[in-house]
């Protein structure tokens, strides 16, 4: 099994709030309240520590988890992880591995900033989106709340994959 990287995830973490302040600040904040029913006396009087702790919280499992969606190479070890060649760099299963990244530069190919946007955007449009979109079709709230969640979630989801893939690197075959 591939490690998760911890200490990037903690970093990465930090983008939905600054996301959500400009998503849910200047751009739709009014809207938002108003589908929500929150006033300004309300946000004010909520226990923001609670509330942003949480979220930091949860930001962080979902950077956790992005990291398998955005970094293909975690699929090698649902493949061979299982295998107690994986554990034995010199095996020759890495010996395999190692002589198709020399060939089609599997361990690096795809670890850019644009390739992990792409696909962090389009987890956010084609998994969370729909799940956002179901919630809102049986609460009956209409498309204006989901469509303002989805959005921000799509561009969240693509920075934070873009981040995710330009600057983690997998122990792979060494």
């Amino acid at each position: 099994m591939f490690p998760l990287n911890f200490w990037l995830a903690f970093v990465v973490a930090l983008i939905p709030f600054f996301v959500g302040a400009i998503w849910y600040g200047p751009l739709f904040g009014k809207t938002w309240q108003g589908l929500v029913g929150l006033s300004d006396e309300d946000i004010k009087n909520a226990n923001m520590f609670k509330t942003m702790g949480l979220a930091y919280v949860f930001a962080f499992l979902v950077c956790l988890m992005l990291q398998m969606v955005v970094i293909h190479q975690y699929g090698l070890s649902g493949m061979f992880g299982m295998l107690p060649e994986w554990n034995d760099v010199n095996s020759a299963l890495w010996t395999d591995l190692n002589a198709l990244d020399a060939k089609y530069g599997m361990y690096t190919r795809h670890m850019h900033f644009g390739h992990g946007a792409m696909h962090g955007g389009f987890f956010g449009l084609m998994f969370v989106g729909p799940i956002l979109a179901t919630h809102a079709n049986f609460a009956q709230t209409g498309w204006r709340l989901p469509a303002i969640h989805t959005g921000y979630w799509v561009v969240t989801l693509a920075l934070a994959g873009g981040v995710l893939c330009q600057f983690l690197r997998l122990p792979l075959g060494n």
